[in-house]
Parts: structure tokens; C-alpha cells; sequence
């Protein structure tokens, strides 16, 4: 969905049907389940609150077997007129939640799969037990059990064997 900064209203533009949005994700398997946003424009300037929901699929971490994920993010975000040195804008500290648009439009569908992606878990799970791959054959232990030697560690690494210990005292 595109929004043209001159047709935000004064009072602010709401969205709120998922529906209306159509397809904002490029991987099919990710579905936007709700959307809560709120544009408001000062100038130049648009501000772009509120929360989205969505469902979407992620390899586990551990045993790579598609997890889904439903996954939450509060949006807070400034928008500004995309400067003419676009290529080298430096951003101050204060500047973490500004980004920017061309031709006084907003993609708000690249918006939302941005702050989607944004709030990934770093290391989903398909649960907290899973035993993961073999190190040897590359099974997954949580469907076979492989009768593979474990390997003996590298001797080159033996210095580092007790560094975890002798920090943790």
C-alpha cells in the first residue's frame, strides 16, 4: 500500500485492516495477522505508530526444521524526505528510529515486513528440548538416533578447555 505524505490528513491517517494491505511480504509463507498503525504528518515529517502481528516461519536453530512464529512489533518510527546525498547520510544517535522516503510516497508493506524482520527471534526453537543436528552425520536427533563417535576435541583448542571455568569464579 503506497501513501502519499500530501493525502495524510491533519488528524492523522489510521490503518487498521490487514486485508486492505493485500500481500506485504515478499516470502508467501509470512501472513500479516493484524495491523494497528497511525501516520501522522508534521511537514515533511510523517510519524508512523502503533503495533502489527504477524505469522511467520523460521528454521530452529538447532535441528533446522521450519518453526512457526507469531511475532509482535510496536512500531515507532519517523519518516523523512530522502535527502539528495542519499548516499552518504550520516545519522546522529537520535536519528536510530529515522527513515526515509522518496518521491513524497510511503510503501507502508515494506515498512511493516522491515519492522517484522526487525523483530525476529535471534534463535527460534520448534521446542526447548530439541537436540539438534549430529555433529558427525548431520541427523536430526530429535527423529533418529545415530550411533556416531563423538569425535575427540582438537588439540589445539585443549588452552581454551577451562576459560569458561576460570571466568565464572
Amino acid at each position: 500500500m503506497i501513501v502519499r505524505v500530501p493525502d495524510i490528513p491533519t488528524e492523522g491517517l489510521g490503518i487498521t485492516d490487514a486485508g486492505a494491505l493485500g500481500s506485504v511480504y515478499r516470502d508467501p509463507t509470512w501472513r500479516l495477522e493484524r495491523v494497528d498503525l497511525r501516520l501522522e504528518r508534521d511537514g515533511a515529517e510523517v510519524f508512523v505508530t502503533g503495533e502489527i502481528g504477524a505469522a511467520v516461519t523460521q528454521a530452529c536453530g538447532r535441528c533446522l526444521e521450519p518453526v512457526p512464529v507469531m511475532v509482535t512489533a510496536a512500531l515507532d518510527v519517523r519518516l523523512m524526505p530522502r535527502p539528495a546525498t542519499a548516499d552518504s547520510v550520516e545519522l546522529a544517535p537520535d536519528d536510530l528510529d529515522v527513515d526515509f522516503y522518496d518521491k513524497d510516497e510511503i510503501d507502508v508493506g515494506v515498512l511493516i515486513e522491515t519492522e517484522t524482520t526487525l523483530a525476529l527471534p535471534m534463535k527460534p526453537l520448534c521446542r526447548e528440548s530439541c537436540l539438534g543436528l549430529c555433529p558427525v552425520c548431520g541427523g536430526n536427533r530429535n527423529l533418529v538416533q545415530c550411533d556416531c563417535q563423538q569425535r575427540a576435541p582438537d588439540p589445539r583448542l585443549a588452552a581454551l578447555k577451562d576459560l569458561a571455568a576460570r571466568f565464572s569464579r
